[in-house]
């Protein structure tokens, strides 16, 4: 009898759970609204803190020696378009490695640490060739009508 009562018991507390589905799914779906909650707050956080300094109360002058170039990288970013999303995929992509390319010069200015300035030179590379791939690419796609 108690056999069949702990079933029956444990299916009554399920069905008592929100929705009377799975808890386990339930948890899931709050976790993720929790989660995308947090994320919208991050995001208008940081947009209203204009992305300068990431929210704190100045920028440091390691962000300041960085602020031209990404926020000519971020204007340049929002200017680049296409008709498809292909070529406003490349456009931005192209927009965004140049910026890259921008602030690893800056690393490589600036910087003394022989392992940062190795890894801002490799941006360079990679990117610089990435960037003359995707501008080859433009060059062989009709724009869509």
């Amino acid at each position: 009898m108690i056999r069949v009562l702990a079933p029956l018991a444990l299916l009554g507390l399920l069905a008592a759970c929100d929705g009377g589905g799975d808890p386990v799914e339930q948890a899931l779906r709050d976790t993720s609204a929790a989660n995308h909650a947090a994320a919208t707050r991050t995001t208008a956080e940081t947009q209203a803190a204009g992305h300068t300094g990431h929210g704190k109360a100045g920028p440091t002058p390691g962000d300041q020696a960085f602020a031209a170039s990404e926020a000519e990288m971020h204007e340049k970013m929002v200017a680049a378009s296409g008709q498809t999303v292909d070529q406003a995929y490349v456009a931005k992509m192209i927009a965004h490695h140049e910026g890259a390319v921008a602030m690893a010069q800056v690393a490589l200015r600036d910087s003394r640490d022989a392992e940062i300035r190795r890894m801002a030179q490799s941006v360079v590379d990679a990117q610089t060739r990435e960037i003359a791939e995707m501008k080859a690419w433009a060059l062989t796609t009709a724009p869509a009508n």
